[in-house]
């Protein structure tokens, strides 16, 4: 399995536009951060979690030539809105988009994107086909084992993924113990940590730390970053030795 992280930053992403702030303005490519997107490639699975505003640009980026199927984490905007990007895989691959998501989640892409899910269609749009996650029973895509894991975002439940050894978790705020023990056992988590300073829908880095410490895994990477975190090379001398940062590139083999 090859986990590509395409983007690692939060819904302004890095810079952030106006800031000149020494994150924003530095010269490590690592502080150069996209919204979040991960790709996950198994034999010729292709599994991309998220569509958010850069959806393109990472495709392009990462020279991805085909998606499979779509799961999303929740309907904030930097997570949904390149979904319209999707046309170029259904023309090349000559099939609806299965989309997976959490029934709140559907209806908000299916409100959003009406034009996508319409019956009648006017040549040249996307097309897909909308899954709805009502319960956390795992699911197989092809030959991949797929464990939506509940986690809260401030007060909004939303879902992180587990594919077989790998986890990914983003925008959590809280994580069950009940979750907590689905992810156990994974090789390599991706993790969100907003922030050094509390926040009250993101995991701070001394939190995703604790919960890292509590799953266990091999190797954990922490995503999801805003500027007010600090330069990486700052704040990477604070995590444990199988904790590193993620930045937007970034591939992991399994």
């Amino acid at each position: 399995m090859k986990i590509t992280l395409l983007g690692t930053g939060t819904s302004q992403g890095i810079p952030v536009v106006g800031c000149d702030c020494d994150v924003c303005t530095s010269e490590d490519s690592r502080d150069k951060r996209l919204r979040s997107g991960v790709l996950v490639e198994s034999g010729d699975t292709n599994i991309l979690i998220d569509t958010g505003p850069d959806l393109r640009y990472q495709m392009l980026k990462n020279r991805v030539h085909k998606v499979d199927t779509i799961l999303y984490t929740h309907e904030h905007n930097d997570h949904i809105i390149g979904l319209d990007d999707i046309r170029p895989f259904n023309f090349a691959q000559k099939i609806d988009m299965p989309l997976y998501a959490m029934p709140r989640v559907a209806d908000e892409l299916e409100c959003r994107f009406g034009y996508i899910f319409q019956e009648s269609q006017y040549p040249g749009l996307p097309r897909a086909i909308m899954n709805r996650l009502e319960n956390l029973d795992p699911f197989h895509i092809f030959d991949i084992k797929v464990q939506p894991i509940n986690i809260m975002h401030g007060n909004l439940p939303i879902l992180g993924y587990r594919l077989g050894d790998f986890a990914f978790i983003t925008d959590a705020s809280f994580i069950s113990d009940e979750n907590v023990e689905l992810l156990q056992g994974c090789k390599v988590i991706v993790i969100n940590a907003l922030q050094k300073k509390a926040h009250r829908t993101h995991f701070t880095l001394s939190q995703a730390l604790d919960m890292i410490g509590r799953i266990q895994p091999e190797k954990a990477y922490i995503t999801h970053l805003s500027h007010r975190m600090g330069k990486t090379v700052e704040w990477e001398k604070d995590l444990p030795k199988n904790v590193f940062p993620a930045f937007d590139g970034l591939e992991i083999h399994l």
